[in-house]
């Protein structure tokens, strides 16, 4: 597929002689660009859709609009062969339940102590919040260091503890039950009182996960030059972008480097259009530090997890995956308690008070 793209390619000044990774980087910034500006309209958020608050089914309706869109197109491309999950590292058969159940409770608490998951950070970054550009800073590089770094031993001794499965994937997973999947996730979210335009939005940002995939994985598909099969993700982008900052002269962009800009970039010019955009910052030290404590719980969390929302939950549940789905639910599970639990502090402070 990628030599009939290289042809037309050829047309543009620049990219006839491009290699399938390094258009990758362009694919994921125009990616970006289209989910960093409806997300920034439809305020997307998956800490919104599961914390108790006056707009949470609002929230919820819209993530599990795009949640149902991303299933049917990424079983769509299944079905007609056009990407294939078989290898992926959703697919392990052992599957590290200890690694993904507590890194989607870190992850869940950290984005409950910054008040967004990494995705709706990067769009706010975007708008000029400064407090969620700290944020992505230390959440790249604590992710980079569970990856590569000191805490490295961490993930690994975490990811030995193994259940094995017959298959990596749901029971019954194929077009039906990804059918059945959208319908109710779909029928709930239109008795949700999100807005219609919002839930269409919604909708876009659901096919963009699928568009990820068949991009990386079938218009791009070179077996002389491979590139990764992923979609919309945050944590390993991060890190990777946090490496290539740093190290560009000698470390390529990637796919996930150009989304990642990508986003901040289309985040941007939504904000200024909509005369959204405004610069914000900490009101006190003890928000200082509960917001680089949130950070680095996302960065540890999202690398155990194997993904963050977007890429455990919206790009992950998709591909059908008994890892991808545990991730989403731990990490609505660690949202919802750390929720929670803050709500019950902060009821005793008053009673004291």
């Amino acid at each position: 597929m990628y030599e009939a793209l290289l042809e037309t390619l050829s047309v543009i000044p620049g990219l006839e002689d491009k290699t399938a990774p390094e258009v990758a980087v362009y694919a994921g910034l125009i990616l970006g660009v289209l989910f960093g500006a409806v997300a920034q309209v439809t305020r997307l958020c998956f800490r919104r859709a599961v914390v108790s608050g006056p707009d949470q089914r609002q929230a919820a309706g819209v993530w599990l609009t795009a949640l149902a869109l991303a299933i049917l197109a990424t079983q769509f491309a299944v079905m007609y062969e056009l990407i294939s999950f078989d290898d992926h590292r959703f697919m392990v058969t052992d599957l590290p339940v200890a690694a993904i159940a507590l890194g989607g409770l870190m992850f869940g608490a950290g984005m409950v102590l910054t008040r967004g998951c990494v995705s709706r950070l990067t769009v706010l970054c975007g708008s000029g919040n400064l407090r969620a550009l700290t944020v992505l800073v230390v959440f790249a590089i604590v992710a980079h260091a569970t990856l590569k770094g000191v805490l490295a031993p961490l993930r690994t001794a975490l990811g030995s503890y193994t259940v094995p499965l017959e298959s990596a994937a749901l029971p019954g997973a194929g077009p039906i039950l990804a059918g059945l999947i959208a319908f109710a996730l779909l029928t709930v979210a239109a008795r949700s009182g999100a807005r219609p335009s919002h839930l269409i939005g919604g909708a876009v940002i659901g096919l963009l996960a699928a568009a990820g995939w068949v991009t990386t994985g079938y218009v791009l598909y070179d077996d002389f030059d491979p590139v990764a099969l992923e979609s919309l993700s945050f944590t390993l982008p991060a890190s990777e972008t946090l490496f290539w900052t740093i190290a560009s002269s000698s470390i390529s962009a990637t796919f996930g480097t150009g989304l990642l800009g990508g986003v901040l970039a289309g985040a941007a010019v939504a904000a200024l259009i909509r005369r959204e955009f405004t610069w914000q910052s900490f009101d006190s030290p003890a928000q200082t530090g509960r917001y680089l404590s949130g950070g680095a719980l996302m960065g540890v969390g999202g690398v155990l997890a194997g993904g963050c929302t977007l890429g455990a939950g919206l790009s992950g549940v998709p591909t059908l995956s008994v890892a991808a789905v545990l991730a989403i639910l731990a990490i609505a599970a660690g949202g919802a308690l750390t929720d929670r639990l803050l709500r019950v502090s902060a009821s005793s402070s008053g009673s004291a008070g």
